[in-house]
C-alpha cells in the first residue's frame, strides 16, 4: 500500500500542516485496531485512510495517534493532493464519504485545493471551570460545536493567542476533544481577519499546526462578529498557516495549497 506524508494549506515543504495519507485497495475497510495501530506509527496529527468506492467516489477516514475524529480539513486536502498527483482521479470535483457526510474537494486554477466543509453549529456556552489556569489567559467568551467536539475560546487580542503557554494535562481535563483559541487580527493589513491555535492533547495531539475542523466553527464566529462571509484566516502555530475562508450558510469553504514531502510503502498489511 502507498502511503505518503503532504504538507497541507502551505505551498513549501516543512511548514502547514503534516498529514499521513494511505491509499488502500478496493473492498472493504480493514479492522479498525489495524487503522490505529497505523496512524499511532506515523504519529502526525492525522493519518487519512482512502479508498476508492465502485461508483468511482471515495471513502476517507482520519486517526489521530489516538482516535477516530468526525471531521479534519488538512486531511482531506492532503488527501486530495495526494490522489491528484498519482493520477488517480479524473473527474472533478473529488468527492469523499465521510463520517461528515459527502465532502467535496476541487482543485483550483491558481494550484489550490477547495474544500467544502459542514459548517459547526455554534451554542454560546458557559466559561468552563479551570479553562482560563488551563490556558494561563483571560477568555471572553466561549462557543460549544456539538458534534465536533471543539470548544471555541476568545480571548481578548492576537498576542494573548500567540502568547499563549497552555497546561496541557489541565486541557486534558477540559469538555472537549480541543480546544480552539481565537482573537481579531490586531493589524489587518497583515492579510489576515482573525488568528488562532488549536489544542487537543486528550486526542494525542499537543498543539495541531493548522486545523481545518476548527475553521468551520472558526469561519462563523468570526462571520457574524466582522459582518462578512469573506475571510481569511491564520493559525498561529509553530509551523503557521494562512486559509481562505467562505461562510455559505450550512457550508464553510477552504482553500490551500499541498506539497508532497515523503513517499513510501506500507509493509504492515492489515490481513
Amino acid at each position: 500500500m502507498q502511503i505518503s506524508i503532504i504538507d497541507a494549506f502551505t505551498d513549501r515543504p516543512f511548514a502547514g500542516n503534516p498529514a499521513a495519507v494511505c491509499l488502500l485497495p478496493d473492498g472493504d475497510w480493514p479492522a479498525e485496531q489495524w487503522l490505529r495501530q497505523v496512524a499511532r506509527e506515523m504519529n502526525l496529527s492525522e493519518t487519512a485512510f482512502v479508498r476508492r468506492l465502485p461508483d468511482g467516489d471515495w471513502a476517507l477516514r482520519w486517526f489521530t495517534p489516538m482516535t477516530e475524529v468526525p471531521l479534519c480539513g488538512h486531511g482531506t486536502l492532503a488527501a486530495t493532493h495526494a490522489l491528484r498527483t498519482k493520477e488517480l482521479v479524473a473527474a472533478e470535483p473529488v468527492r469523499f464519504h465521510t463520517l461528515s457526510g459527502v465532502l467535496t474537494a476541487t482543485p483550483r486554477p491558481d494550484g489550490r485545493i477547495g474544500l467544502d466543509l459542514p459548517t459547526a453549529a455554534l451554542t454560546g456556552t458557559a466559561i468552563p471551570d479551570g479553562l482560563v489556569e488551563a490556558l494561563g489567559s483571560p477568555v471572553l467568551s466561549c462557543r460549544d460545536t456539538g458534534g465536533l467536539g471543539i470548544l471555541v475560546a476568545e480571548l481578548g487580542s492576537e498576542h494573548a493567542v500567540r502568547g499563549l503557554a497552555p497546561d496541557l494535562a489541565a486541557i486534558t481535563r477540559q469538555p472537549a476533544r480541543g480546544v480552539a483559541v481565537t482573537a481579531r487580527a490586531e493589524d489587518p493589513e497583515d492579510g489576515y481577519d482573525f488568528v488562532s491555535r488549536y489544542f487537543a492533547p486528550a486526542a494525542g495531539v499537543a498543539e495541531d499546526p493548522v486545523t481545518g475542523s476548527a475553521h468551520t466553527a472558526l469561519v462563523p464566529f468570526w462571520a457574524e462578529r466582522l459582518g462578512r462571509t469573506e475571510l481569511t484566516g491564520y493559525q498561529a502555530s509553530v509551523r503557521g498557516g494562512l486559509l481562505d475562508c467562505r461562510l455559505l450558510g450550512d457550508r464553510v469553504r477552504l482553500a490551500g495549497h499541498a506539497v508532497t514531502v515523503v513517499e513510501g510503502t506500507l509493509r504492515a498489511r492489515p490481513w
